[in-house]
């Protein structure tokens, strides 16, 4: 068994509670021996302090939990960045978890690992909860916000981007560089891919473009997402551009391109949605509908550490970043 407070003050010869004044690091209580007495049967005992019962004791946690969708997307290190940007000064702890996205199991172990220690709140990184871990989150009492992700509930407290805007914005882009046959490559059909989907629609809609269902390829935002769509989309496309539901899956696009034999942007202009690192190291450099990620991080946390009541739902920047994987459509193309 661990040992206890009172088995050092047995082993020190002092009382518990002047082992609890040295270990709590106060003054005027005891002597310099006295400490260094106890402080040495601490350590041979082996003795750990007990956080969680010191919580539980003080109501005030030190750390705060950030449960990450596991899919595999690059945007949640910018995310995180924030988070611990603004921990840190607030002498929070970070506990960082990981949980499928569609995976029911996988979410309730999560959480349950994080209800039963005691955190100051928690966190979750585009993590789209299934009803009855949704309900398990809201009985716990802790605060939480989503990042990335604006759950159906209209009520349900969320960071993120303005995801009707970020399809509708990112399509009228293309269709002003001259785009008519558009594809929306790799994402959901959940509320952030529902909510992409009615904007790109409303902006071809806007343009006299009627959406053809062949240019939707959903996914998973991940690299082999967008693999898969332009698998979909093949060697002659009926596209002349693609906007992918990630950086990763922009670059699944264009891999896959080229391995079709397709140029980009030559003969086919791809756009990832998420602005991360990734869209300035690869080749050519990708153009992007750019999301505040660092900035949804940061909120998260003051959000958390607010006494006063916040609105349910904040939105951070969007913005187009122009590189080099968007041109005009090729002139000999039939749908200009």
């Amino acid at each position: 068994m661990a040992a206890t407070i009172k088995d050092i003050a047995k082993a020190a010869g002092v009382s518990p509670a002047t082992v609890s004044r040295v270990l709590a690091n106060k003054e005027g209580f005891f002597g310099a021996q006295t400490a260094v007495r106890v402080r040495e049967a601490a350590r041979q005992l082996g003795y750990r302090k007990n956080t969680a019962a010191t919580e539980l004791v003080t109501q005030r946690s030190h750390d705060l939990a950030v449960i990450v969708n596991a899919t595999q997307t690059n945007f949640a290190n910018q995310i995180i960045e924030g988070i611990q940007a603004t921990a840190f000064p607030a002498d929070l702890n970070v506990i960082i978890l990981y949980a499928g996205d569609a995976d029911e199991e996988r979410q309730r172990r999560a959480l349950t690992t994080v209800i039963e220690r005691s955190v100051r709140g928690i966190l979750l990184l585009s993590v789209n909860l299934a009803p009855a871990n949704l309900a398990l989150l809201r009985s716990t009492e802790i605060p939480y916000t989503f990042l990335s992700i604006a759950m159906q509930a209209p009520q349900t407290p969320a960071i993120t981007s303005d995801d009707w805007q970020v399809g509708y914005q990112a399509t009228q882009y293309l269709l002003q560089r001259g785009h008519r046959r558009i594809g929306l490559a790799a994402v959901d059909h959940q509320i952030t891919g529902q909510l992409r989907l009615a904007g790109y629609r409303q902006a071809l809609t806007e343009a006299g473009v009627q959406p053809v269902a062949a240019w939707f390829q959903a996914g998973d935002y991940s690299y082999a997402a967008g693999q898969q769509a332009m698998q979909a989309y093949g060697d002659q496309p009926a596209v002349t551009a693609v906007l992918a539901g990630s950086d990763m899956a922009a670059i699944g696009v264009m891999n896959q391109a080229r391995t079709l034999g397709l140029l980009v942007p030559a003969d086919l202009s791809v756009m990832a949605i998420d602005g991360t690192e990734l869209c300035d190291i690869v080749q050519p450099t990708l153009t992007s509908l750019t999301q505040s990620f660092y900035d949804m991080g940061v909120a998260g946390v003051r959000r958390l550490l607010a006494d006063q009541s916040t609105p349910p739902r904040e939105t951070t920047a969007i913005r187009v970043v122009e590189r080099e994987s968007v041109i005009a459509p090729r002139a000999h193309r039939s749908d200009i």
